[in-house]
């Protein structure tokens, strides 16, 4: 494996402010608001980048991140990992570059990571494969908190879609894989969570409806042959919520063509039951692709993590 190729991120491709808004007032406004926290490219050429670095091996596989952050200093900044969608079986690390490089000119070392899809007839893809490379990934940027100037106390977990539902295990799941030995002593609970579009409970009727016959592949079963209902818990990150969860913030698009509404509101009361402090929001002019867009999710993640991360500190 060749090593990381470290480097000073000198462009920046803004897309559209308002991807899935149309002319709307809201939307407008929403794209205005935003426009100070864009990169520049005098800004981004401040940024330290780091690509392809392995944090962990499975099967001599290798797994990759990259890795964004501002100029060192003498205090350890906080950190985000970076968890893209898709399904679990599709995606990439790069699908939230633009939240990554934004995050870092706030003070923020961004890891994008990415993690095993499932591919049909291939168990070692099965859940919970998924999650083991999330929980990893967090484990691995503790162990190298120095390294990346990062403070392992403060790791926020950012995903959307799919990955809403590994970030949303980060905050509510202990470590389930310890087998690895150099990450020993390592928490992969994050400090604080960001989903948007995220999905949390596959246990009710028409939970997942695009997906229901992935989803029961991934659990090991198939369509006519449907997994039990143990391993439909296991693949929800409401049922492992408890008073230890972290806080969360939740965003929610304004349809339910892709993530029914239950799925948030589900979450939203176990949080609350529990006694643990989630933000919820709903964008009516929003589709589920606008979340692609740092500009659709940046005022209240800013807002999110700066309240639970400090990045000025």
């Amino acid at each position: 494996m060749d090593e990381p190729q470290t480097s000073i991120r000198r462009t920046l491709t803004r897309r559209h402010a308002c991807v899935g808004f149309g002319a709307s007032t809201l939307g407008l406004a929403l794209a205005n608001r935003v426009l100070p926290v864009l990169a520049q490219d005098d800004e981004a050429e401040l940024l330290q980048s780091e690509t392809d670095v392995v944090y962990s091996t499975v099967g001599g596989v290798p797994l990759l991140l990259d890795v964004v952050r501002p100029a060192d200093r003498p205090e350890p900044r906080p950190a985000v990992v970076v968890i893209h969608g898709g399904g679990l079986v599709q995606g990439t690390r790069w699908d939230h570059g633009e939240a990554a490089t934004n995050l870092a000119l706030a003070g923020y070392v961004t890891f994008s990571i990415e993690y095993r899809l499932f591919v049909s007839g291939d168990p070692t893809t099965f859940w919970p494969a998924q999650l083991d490379d999330v929980q990893r990934a967090v484990r691995w940027v503790r162990a190298n908190a120095d390294m990346y100037g990062v403070d392992s106390n403060r790791v926020g977990a950012f995903g959307f879609s799919s990955g809403g539902q590994l970030a949303a295990f980060l905050g509510t799941r202990e470590t389930r894989d310890e087998s690895d030995p150099e990450l020993a002593g390592y928490s992969s609970k994050a400090t604080c969570v960001v989903t948007m579009g995220g999905l949390f409970d596959f246990t009710f009727a028409n939970a997942h409806p695009d997906s229901l016959e992935t989803d029961a592949e991934i659990l090991g079963g198939s369509a006519e042959a449907l997994p039990p209902p143990t391993a439909y818990e296991d693949f929800s990150p409401v049922h492992f919520v408890d008073n230890a969860s972290a806080p969360f913030l939740i965003l929610q698009e304004g349809n339910e063509d892709v993530i029914p509404y239950e799925q948030p509101q589900r979450m939203v009361a176990a949080l609350q039951a529990a006694g643990v402090q989630v933000s919820y929001s709903w964008f009516p002019d929003y589709a589920h692709d606008s979340w692609f867009d740092w500009a659709a999710e940046a005022p209240e993640t800013l807002a999110f993590f700066g309240r639970h991360l400090t990045p000025e500190v």
